[in-house]
């Protein structure tokens, strides 16, 4: 079993960064990919960032270029660094953890609000 804790969201202007941390605990030796995914109101979740145990990542189209994923091992914590942040990035995002055998697991989600 895993357990995650997120933190880092909040209210940004247009423009402004965010930086996202899933910190994991628990058994921790099966985790496998990490990732990020957002769910907007009245809009299905959707894969926002991707990043494997050895360091591949994947983005969806609409952060390539504004959104960094990265993970520390040795703390099993995955990181979302968020520039250029838009008002359409305005989510709860959620953090995710596929193991090597069993369940994925979620964070509790953290809001994500872009507004001037």
């Amino acid at each position: 079993q895993v357990q995650l804790v997120e933190s880092g969201g909040g209210l940004v202007q247009p423009g402004g960064s965010l930086r996202l941390s899933c910190a994991a605990s628990g058994s921790t030796f099966l985790i496998n990919h990490m990732g990020w995914y957002r769910q907007a109101p009245g809009k299905q979740r959707e894969l926002v960032a991707i990043i494997t145990s050895v360091g591949s990542t994947q983005y969806v189209d609409s952060v390539k270029g504004r959104f960094t994923i990265s993970r520390d091992n040795t703390k099993s914590t995955v990181y979302l660094q968020m520039n250029s942040l838009k008002p359409e990035d305005t989510a709860v995002y959620y953090c995710n953890v596929d193991l090597t055998v069993g369940p994925d697991y979620w964070g509790q989600g953290t809001q994500v609000t872009v507004s001037s």
